[in-house]
């Protein structure tokens, strides 16, 4: 496929819910396009279903796809601000034949579920394709539609289908594709109402943005026909179209959210990282070939081309995507992670004060310990919160298991004693200290280890103890050595 110098794509959601895992694949699918071939990405709200719309949700969808790390080029457009130029664009296929007027009272809308990638498009107006494929308006005579435009009858616009024929598209995935033109509805353009069709609007749009390449979800193949035909009555040449597969859950049903959260803020709320989010998405229905996983996003823009989309519908694996956020994690030089991990202690409130906040290099220690055993940011203020404040409490389990010996009292007020009386603060002495009390004592040295881990971080498992005390620091041990001993004769 010989590509145009510039490409141009656009990714077009709609405010009728949030930003979903389908709608956020496409945009990445668009984004990386445009990126690898030195494109152009357009951003455009398809806001003219005024029965669904919500215009509060435009500002989530765009700091969505922000947090995600995509960055369009151009706009967003507004199509609630282009009605006059839909208008008229039905305007001229009505005069050019290639439309007729409409005059059948309008049906119910039943839009359903709109397609997750968006592009969803509510039922045509009038008469259905289900009841009736050819409109009774169409034979009308002249004098049959003057009569009616007397009544005050509203009118809508139909395209007028050739009775005959096939229409035929190219498809970057699915290849060539060919629909019985006797199959397709005389499908509505403008409703009675003036506003225009999904089908209208987006062919009207992508000829005035100059879209050269229309990357969506496979289940608007469907559509294109009927768009193919658009574009030749308005004299215009159709774009490559890439239809990508569906995203579908484990049970191989259409994901929705009886398979757990569809929505990229969610994501984002639970702690997962943008990139691990990213090469995840990416790898849903696209492959990159040789085997490859992780792949940083410049490795994604340097691969990504149509030919590897594949046309088999794609599995959300809720455990797939936690592995990779658990590589992203662990795996980067520790710099880039601390942005992230600040930004979720001040969400939780650990930031303002703490040792975090006044000094970066112990901050870059602390997260350097604990990320190996993480597998969302949330761990940070979570099971790790003792590390950026004192104020956490004990977990009950582990007090339960690792707090029952009688003795423990007196061994850990020896070991605080032996602990605070060390010159040198470092991984052997803590360790040797420990093991000799314990030794001194005639108990195993794990009795003591898991009763101190519990008492300086609250909880059973944790990074390994001495490099854990070192990173706290002396006087932050002994501090609360102490408070377990209060908390231990207080029980």
């Amino acid at each position: 496929m010989t590509v145009p110098q510039q490409p141009r794509v656009r990714f077009a959601p709609s405010p009728t819910g949030f930003l979903h895992v389908g709608g956020a694949r496409t945009a990445l699918f668009n984004w990386l396009f445009a990126r690898h071939e030195g494109g152009v990405l357009l951003l455009r709200i398809e806001d003219t279903d005024v029965e669904r719309n919500k215009p509060e949700l435009v500002d989530g969808i765009l700091a969505a796809l922000k947090w995600l790390g995509i960055e369009w080029d151009e706009g967003p457009f507004f199509q609630s601000q282009r009605l006059d130029m839909y208008r008229a664009a039905a305007e001229r296929i009505l005069a050019s034949g290639a439309g007729f007027a409409c005059y059948c009272k309008p049906a119910p809308y039943a839009g359903g579920d709109a397609a997750e990638e968006h592009e969803g498009e509510g039922d045509d107006e009038g008469t259905k394709a289900a009841k009736s494929i050819v409109c009774r308006c169409r034979d009308l005579t002249d004098a049959e539609r003057t009569a009616k435009e007397k009544e005050g009858i509203p009118r809508a616009i139909r395209f007028r289908m050739p009775r005959s024929g096939t229409t035929k598209f190219e498809d970057a995935v699915f290849g060539s594709r060919e629909v019985q033109n006797a199959e397709i509805e005389d499908f509505v353009l403008l409703r009675s109402n003036g506003l225009p069709t999904y089908q209208l609007s987006v062919v009207v749009d992508d000829i005035d943005m100059r879209i050269t390449h229309i990357i969506r979800g496979a289940d608007h193949l469907s559509n294109t026909p009927k768009q193919v035909l658009i574009y030749h009555a308005l004299g215009a040449a159709p774009p490559i179209f890439a239809h990508v597969p569906l995203i579908l859950g484990p049970d191989r049903t259409r994901l929705s959210k009886r398979h757990g959260a569809t929505s990229v803020g969610s994501y984002a709320d639970e702690g997962f990282l943008p990139e691990a989010f990213r090469n995840f998405l990416a790898l849903l229905g696209w492959s990159p070939g040789e085997d490859l996983q992780l792949l940083r996003t410049n490795e994604l823009i340097e691969r990504f081309t149509l030919s590897g989309i594949s046309r088999t519908n794609a599995i959300f694996d809720r455990a797939k995507l936690e592995w990779f956020n658990t590589q992203y994690l662990q795996r980067p030089p520790v710099e880039e992670l601390l942005p992230y991990v600040e930004a979720e202690l001040k969400r939780a409130g650990l930031w303002e004060g703490s040792q975090a906040s006044r000094d970066p290099a112990w901050f870059a220690r602390a997260v350097d310990l604990i990320r190996p055993r993480t597998r969302l940011l949330t761990d940070f203020s979570g099971w790790a919160r003792a590390f950026f404040t004192d104020n956490f409490e004990y977990d009950p389990e582990a007090r339960e298991k690792f707090w029952k010996d009688e003795k423990l009292p007196a061994l850990l007020a020896k070991l605080t004693e032996t602990l605070a009386a060390l010159p040198d603060w470092n991984h052997d002495a803590c360790d040797a200290a420990l093991r000799g009390v314990a030794a001194a004592e005639g108990v195993k040295a794990g009795l003591l280890i898991n009763a101190t881990r519990v008492a300086i971080v609250g909880r059973a498992v944790a990074p390994p103890l001495f490099e854990t005390m070192v990173v706290l620091g002396k006087d932050r041990v002994i501090a609360r050595l102490r408070r377990a001993l209060e908390f231990l004769s207080s029980r």
